[in-house]
């Protein structure tokens, strides 16, 4: 069992940066992880993934403006946000899952055991 905690959330105007950290309680290398968000009114929506192997994963409309990765030595998960829009605010979840799976379900909500309690991203 994996305890995730998020953290980097906040406000910021359109075309600002954000960068969100997901500390883990253990070594994030043995863990597929991604970064989920849920806006008001909507369903929870992947939004990028990296496999143990650090293979990076986004959704179309983050894509070329977000960047997930992850620190083995700090036991964390990163998401760096840039040219932030409206559209992207959200309360950003962490995932996790140590289990094999299929790529195609990376950004599957259902392929994540684990979860933080989330961070809210207001972008204006």
């Amino acid at each position: 069992h994996v305890q995730l905690v998020e953290s980097g959330g906040g406000s910021v105007q359109a075309g600002g940066s954000l960068r969100l950290a997901c500390e883990a309680s253990d070594n994030v290398s043995k863990y597929s992880m991604a970064w989920f968000r849920q806006a008001p009114g909507k369903e929870r929506e992947g939004v990028a993934a990296i496999d143990k192997a650090g293979s990076p994963t986004y959704t179309y409309s983050v894509m070329d403006r977000f960047t997930i990765s992850k620190d083995s030595a700090k036991n964390t998960l990163f998401l760096q946000m840039t040219s932030l829009k409206p559209e992207d605010t959200a309360v950003y979840y962490c995932a996790a899952d140590s289990s094999v799976s299929s790529w195609l379900l990376a950004l599957s909500r259902s392929r994540y055991k684990y979860w933080g309690q989330g961070t809210q991203v207001t972008v204006s």
